[in-house]
């Protein structure tokens, strides 16, 4: 997608201008795994013979992700309006995705088999499926074929309720995708609002009850035993400008929690949630142990919150520093 946010915290047209960069929750997971130093291959759909298109793409390649499987097909390419909070103020997203390319795409627009040659992971988001009914069946036609192929999927559940609008509920179409899920990556408002489950956990409270996110990974395993984990981000949200952040990993074997950071003074929030998913991957592939992914794929997203648009620019040397007792922000040279 084409972001378009106001300079520094501004709010919608205060300046008449918007900052235009690109972004969006597949992509950015794409970046971020690049940046990480794994190969990253990004399948959309995007208009031909479009010089935003071409600019996003070649945005991706810059960040060495591998667009060679993009369709272009017809429509356009979605936009996203970004004002972004502070302190009490919350921040505000205005979607603009109506007959873009992606929204218009259907089964059968995209060649699986070319898009997931040499391929050992793929990742997709609850975003996609919320888009339109053609985009929630290309969704569900990709997690199919990767498992066909075997594949390994991973599922960000991303409930975006202003999405949600071209028919089915959330939940008819999240529990088939994750059905052909291994690994689910979400918020507790996520779960609850794709999934439908009733679970006691506090949203808004920006305190942690961490015995009802056992119980409630728990509940997810249980319902859908093809899962080998679940993972839940946990923020708290004391303002838009400060949050406590942390994670809990349930992979069958143990419930475990992460480490807890105070980020106190919130640059962007939006891409956090894909830099976690990111990490995860990649701690999936490279990390010893499960516990060592959770706190990789934390890390990780905590520092995503340091920098400006979607895309994560955090390398894996960083990541590792503030996992070994970095983050004093001192100066290095």
């Amino acid at each position: 997608m084409l972001r378009l946010n106001p300079p520094g915290f501004e709010r919608f047209l205060q300046t008449p201008a918007f900052v235009a960069t690109f972004g969006g929750g597949e992509a950015n997971v794409a970046v971020s795994l690049a940046q990480l130093g794994l190969p990253a291959r990004y399948v959309t759909a995007l208009p031909p013979k479009n010089p935003i298109a071409d600019a996003a793409i070649a945005e991706l390649r810059r960040f060495g992700v591998d667009t060679s499987a993009i369709a272009r097909t017809k429509g356009r390419v979605g936009i996203y309006y970004l004002e972004a909070g502070a302190n009490q103020r919350p921040s505000k997203v205005v979607y603009d995705r109506d007959s873009s390319a992606i929204a218009l795409a259907k089964p059968g627009d995209i060649d699986w088999d070319r898009a997931f040659d040499g391929a050992g992971w793929f990742h997709i988001s609850g975003i996609s499926p919320a888009i339109s009914a053609s985009c929630a069946a290309l969704s569900l036609e990709a997690a199919a074929a990767a498992r066909a192929k075997g594949v390994k999927v991973s599922c960000d559940l991303n409930y975006r309720k202003n999405l949600w609008k071209w028919g089915k509920p959330a939940v008819e179409v999240m529990r088939e995708l994750v059905a052909l899920a291994d690994i689910i990556v979400a918020n507790e408002e996520d779960v609850q609002m794709t999934l439908g489950l009733e679970v006691d956990v506090d949203v808004q409270s920006g305190e942690l009850d961490y015995a009802q996110y056992q119980s409630l990974t728990n509940i997810v395993l249980s319902d859908y035993p093809k899962l080998e984990a679940v993972a839940i981000t946990l923020r708290e949200s004391r303002s838009a400008s400060e949050n406590g952040w942390s994670a809990c990993l349930n992979d069958r074997h143990e419930f475990m929690l992460s480490r807890h950071y105070d980020i106190t003074h919130i640059v962007d929030r939006v891409g956090a949630g894909d830099s976690f998913a990111a990490g995860l991957i990649y701690g999936y592939q490279t990390l010893a142990t499960h516990r060592e992914a959770l706190e990789f794929a934390v890390a990780a997203s905590c520092l995503k919150h340091s920098v400006v648009g979607d895309f994560s620019r955090i390398a894996a040397e960083e990541v590792q520093a503030l996992i070994k007792g970095g983050g004093s922000g001192r100066v290095q040279r």
